[in-house]
């Protein structure tokens, strides 16, 4: 029998809950992409690092993320709170500051690990916060797709401030004004309602009771399948500009547009998903977009560019999709660990970008930059198979998806 959570807040104060976490995801956003943006020619050329330091150094924060990310996760399952995501972004605003005084590579790679990581975590956390305080209300299975929409945006806006800042300034104050835009997000974040004590509060004893944490099995499926999809997706970035520019002979600027084009469809995709009928199974449909992620690889090897072009829209869908979807699934299945459950999706993306570098550079320099897209196509491919392997509990019924009996 479906169980069905009454609302606890009405549509205008679903709003009012969700306008300072909405805030605080935009501005997350354009701090990250801004810093994120420049950090290697930072660290090359304003710190002095030379190539290994530089890449051990931009491989810190991500690995701060993920511990960061873990800890706080577990924390806020246990006692949910806004704090926490209020502490993530103040302390990569001190880590912002803190590069500006240095150039030490030991201090900036701890920086990078204990500071600028705890970015990272603040994203998760935010999600995991409209999530709780949203439950049963009207903007609930809307919120993770409005969040992700803004974020998207976000990383269109702030790489382009980023740009304007450097023709005027040079490096240094980018990561000044990352860490300012760092201090508004915590203060957004602070001003957002107080999250629930515990999801059953927001659940009721009977849904809590309902769903059930998946397997082992499950959890590794699901976990795995998203490591690889975003593998896939940062692969297929590094790849992508050298195809365009030294195998089909584009010029630089066409790297732009094409990334552009992408961010746009992904805000677009991001919204359109707050129009998806419930019935519409979300598994499946996460699934459906890993395989039409790999459909633009397809596309891009063709060496056409305007079957490039149109790539993008299967990518900026693919990416919103998974992005937005695919964390609230996890949150959905995640038997009230709402915290745990969106770090982990988080962690996932994050190691998928982590390997995707390395995996890139080998394939690129044996395969070949055809052979490394096409490999990254494949690797969507695998994604979506390992997703709709997993057998989890259905997030509104005490079914199991690919069962049609019940005992």
């Amino acid at each position: 029998m479906t169980s069905v959570r009454p609302s606890r807040i009405g549509a205008r104060e679903s709003l009012r809950a969700l306008g300072p976490v909405a805030a605080a995801v935009m501005l997350l956003g354009i701090a990250d992409s801004m810093a994120n943006s420049y950090i290697v020619l930072y660290a090359s050329n304003t710190a002095g690092l030379n190539a290994v330091q530089t890449g051990v150094f931009v491989s810190a924060a991500p690995a701060g993320s993920i511990i960061a990310s873990f800890l706080a996760g577990r924390r806020f399952d246990h006692r949910p709170s806004r704090v926490y995501a209020v502490v993530a972004a103040l302390a990569g605003a001190a880590g912002y500051a803190a590069l500006l005084l240095t150039s030490s590579f030991p201090l900036m790679l701890a920086i990078g690990v204990v500071l600028t990581g705890a970015v990272g975590a603040a994203f998760p956390l935010l999600f995991a916060q409209a999530r709780l305080k949203l439950a049963g209300s009207p903007l609930e299975p809307r919120a993770a797709p409005l969040l992700r929409s803004g974020w998207s945006l976000s990383w269109a806006i702030g790489p382009l401030f980023a740009a304007l800042v450097v023709s005027h300034g040079g490096l240094r104050p980018v990561l000044a004004i990352s860490a300012g835009v760092l201090v508004i997000t915590a203060v957004a974040a602070a001003a957002a309602p107080a999250t629930p004590a515990r999801q059953a509060d927001v659940d009721g004893p009977a849904q809590a009771a309902a769903a059930s944490p998946p397997s082992g099995v499950a959890l590794v499926l699901l976990t795995a399948s998203v490591a690889l999809f975003f593998a896939a997706m940062f692969a297929g970035s590094v790849a992508l500009p050298l195809f365009v520019t030294r195998t089909m002979g584009r010029p630089e600027s066409d790297i732009g547009l094409l990334y552009s084009a992408c961010a746009a469809v992904e805000v677009v995709a991001a919204i359109g998903l707050t129009l998806m009928p419930a019935r519409i199974s979300q598994k499946w449909f996460i699934v459906a977009s890993m395989v039409v992620f790999a459909g633009y690889f397809a596309l891009t090897i063709t060496g056409r560019f305007e079957l490039v072009a149109v790539g993008q829209l299967a990518r900026g869908i693919g990416i919103a999709v998974v992005g937005a979807a695919g964390m609230r699934y996890f949150q959905d299945v995640s038997g009230g660990a709402v915290g745990r459950a969106t770090t982990l999706f988080a962690n996932a993306t994050t190691a998928g970008g982590l390997v995707a570098g390395v995996l890139a550079g080998l394939s690129n320099h044996f395969l070949g930059y055809v052979g490394t897209l096409a490999l990254c196509g494949v690797a969507a491919l695998v994604a979506a198979t390992l997703f709709a392997a997993a057998r989890v509990q259905s997030p509104d019924t005490d079914a199991v998806e690919g069962q049609h009996t019940r005992a």
